[in-house]
């Protein structure tokens, strides 16, 4: 998520941090003030207050813009509390180095050059120059999609729900759609965690939420190089030509295969919505106009390894990355080919690059295939079941079978750490805690046969 550089700074009674040790606490710091404020008897829409666990859970899911939740939001909060999850959303999707930096430019304060270092890591910029305008870009960009969003989404909402809950309900779906959260307030309307199965054949609710996740998956980076350099592919950077070819194919192959072999039964207009909904929500943003339980392994595998990818990098979205599986898949071509670079649009990718990508995929593999498997022990749930669960969290995605909110605390905290992983990223984890054990010298050579 974050690309690496040892930049550090100093705070006033703060020991020095670099800044992936900075995402992380600041991540954590929002986790638990947002869990001690949904503990507040004012955020619970009954009598008494939420549980701890129920709130860290939550706040969790929310500044980490997953989705999976153990109450129904629209439910069990009240309108303070879907309020904190609303902010918590916001915060989590645009990143905490943005809103830091976005509240010292808003105080008029100067802009430190560890800050712009700061920055540029946050959001994967490719380059130091121009940050505090990508900064601003960034703000005004998301305010103008956001609004859009709940505009569009108010002509359905109003005349459905009336005037304030129309407007409410719009503003908290097209932030928690934009931000790829998934969080939903439709279980006062349509039933506990029905999410917007409600609306399978509105066409104005499916094609707004799509389009805010995808443009809010696709990376603030790449829409800023887009905007700059206009309709013109050819001059757009490789890592803009990489996302935009990436994201259209894992939205359109996916789709058609929904389309062929799971909605068949349903009428053309509803069965084309329905399996590009469901191919769009996939990548990280975990809303669900259908009802997943009756999904075919397949398809329910499908979904797995769409959650894993993700969306982009720089964008609100978690996952592996289309990036990264780009890189991998051109790295597989090359060594086929017997090819010594990795080459990516008329482009070399440096080694570097291919490493971090190995390194994430096996990574993500790993955890979410040990995570399902302990869950499936302490649970007695089914293996696939629990391999989309534990994906959906380390993908950030929010998409469910139903069983989160009957899981125990072990499988509850190995969500969490899930989530929390994906949002900051593993490799930013990672970095955090070995920032200053590089290893320079180089070993011995011995050759070892593989494949």
């Amino acid at each position: 998520m974050h690309s690496q550089r040892s930049h550090n700074f100093r705070t006033r009674g703060l020991k020095s941090l670099n800044s992936s040790q900075a995402i992380i606490v600041g991540f954590l710091l929002l986790i638990f003030t947002g869990a001690v404020l949904l503990t507040l008897p004012v955020s619970r829409a009954g009598e008494g207050h939420a549980s701890f666990d129920d709130a860290l859970f939550t706040s969790v899911s929310a500044s980490c813009v997953t989705g999976l939740v153990v109450q129904d939001t629209g439910t069990y909060w009240s309108a303070f509390g879907q309020l904190i999850i609303l902010i918590l959303i916001q915060i989590g999707g645009l990143g905490i180095i943005t809103m830091a930096i976005a509240i010292v430019l808003f105080s008029g304060r100067k802009i430190s050059l560890v800050e712009r270092n700061m920055m540029a890591d946050s959001i994967n910029a490719p380059y130091l120059s121009g940050i505090l305008r990508i900064t601003r870009f960034i703000l005004l960009f998301t305010a103008i999609v956001e609004g859009a969003g709940a505009v569009s989404l108010m002509t359905v909402f109003i005349p459905r729900f009336g005037a304030a809950r129309g407007i409410w309900y719009a503003v908290f779906h097209s932030v928690s759609a934009f931000c790829n959260a998934g969080f939903d307030l439709m279980g006062r309307e349509s039933g506990k965690f029905s999410s917007l199965t409600a609306f399978t054949d509105s066409p104005v609710v499916n094609i707004t939420i799509m389009a805010l996740i995808v443009i809010g998956g696709i990376g603030f980076v790449t829409w800023n190089d887009m905007i700059t350099k206009g309709p013109h592919f050819s001059r757009y950077r490789m890592q803009t030509k990489t996302v935009l070819i990436m994201t259209l194919s894992l939205i359109v192959i996916p789709a058609i295969y929904f389309y062929v072999c799971e909605y068949g039964g349903e009428a053309m207009p509803t069965r084309i919505l329905a399996s590009f909904f469901q191919s769009v929500t996939t990548r990280t943003a975990g809303f669900n106009t259908t009802d997943l339980t009756k999904l075919s392994e397949a398809g329910i595998f499908i979904f797995i390894v769409l959650m894993l990818i993700g969306g982009s990098p720089g964008s609100t979205a978690g996952g592996m990355k289309t990036t990264t599986v780009a890189v991998l898949f051109s790295q597989m071509l090359s060594v086929f080919r017997r090819s010594d670079s990795t080459p990516l649009f008329r482009r070399r990718i440096d080694e570097e690059t291919t490493r971090k990508a190995s390194a994430l995929l096996l990574m993500y593999i790993f955890l979410f295939s040990l995570s399902a498997i302990i869950i499936s022990r302490v649970e007695g749930i089914p293996m696939l079941t629990c391999l989309f669960e534990t994906a959906s969290a380390v993908g950030t995605v929010g998409l469910t079978l139903g069983i989160t909110p009957g899981l125990h605390a072990v499988s509850r905290i190995l969500l969490m750490l899930l989530m929390y992983a994906g949002r900051v990223g593993g490799l930013t984890l990672i970095y955090a805690t070995l920032s200053n054990n590089h290893s320079t010298g180089k070993l011995p050579l011995e050759q070892i046969t593989v494949g």
